[in-house]
């Protein structure tokens, strides 16, 4: 088996996704996006040990990562090392599609926007659960979080189908215990060392996307 195939399907550890978000931010405040990229495979891995529930979110997140390990594996690799350098290169060579006629369909820019959404949903999420009681539906947190993010992109079929999958989510227990880090007050604790770094990244690349008028790209 493959290497990037044998970590897919490692079991999920919070601990491994924290440690990769603090590798994300350079000390000028750029996302470095191989660290971004790991950190994502991290959240696929605790997207799927949660069952098929999230499927239609996880196969779109790995391919979006396929797409972006291309190019910094690619020729022009060295102008992807961060989000911000992959801003500047794209828009300067004119392989982001500004005017929505359907071209650059798997420009970079288009391709982390996707993730970039995805992030904001999970980040809400979690912080639900982190702050969550025992008593506290999952179903409920999760369709809250997804209203507030990524439903708005999503057509009328695909919410709806969303709906319905967070309906069978499993209890809080569950998600605590998918987390690998031991108590369920070792993971709230955790979660609130996660979680602001996943905020901060996701707040420098919104800021970023914001000053190029990115967010609607098609």
């Amino acid at each position: 088996m493959a290497d990037s195939e044998a970590a897919e399907n490692q079991a999920f550890c919070l601990e491994e996704v924290l440690d990769t978000f603090r590798l994300c931010l350079s000390q000028d405040k750029e996302v470095y996006l191989e660290h971004y990229v790991a950190g994502w495979r991290g959240l696929i891995k605790f997207l799927n040990s949660l069952g098929s529930v999230f499927g239609f979110i996880s196969k779109d997140a790995v391919n979006k990562i396929q797409i972006l390990v291309s190019y910094l594996n690619g020729e022009s690799g060295s102008h992807y090392v961060t989000v911000q350098s992959m801003v500047t290169y794209e828009l300067q060579n004119e392989l982001v599609d500004l005017t929505k006629r359907g071209s650059h369909p798997e420009s970079g820019c288009r391709t982390l926007l996707r993730l970039h959404r995805a992030l904001r949903w999970l980040e809400l999420f979690l912080e639900r659960l982190r702050t969550s009681t025992e008593d506290d539906k999952t179903s409920v947190m999760c369709a809250e979080a997804y209203n507030e993010s990524l439903a708005q992109h999503h057509p009328w079929l695909v919410r709806k189908a969303a709906g319905m999958a967070f309906c069978v989510l499993p209890g809080r227990p569950a998600f605590l215990e998918v987390m690998n880090v031991g108590s369920p007050e070792q993971v709230v604790a955790m979660l609130g060392e996660a979680l602001p770094l996943i905020s901060e990244v996701y707040q420098v690349t919104e800021e970023l996307y914001s000053k190029h008028n990115l967010h609607e790209l098609p």
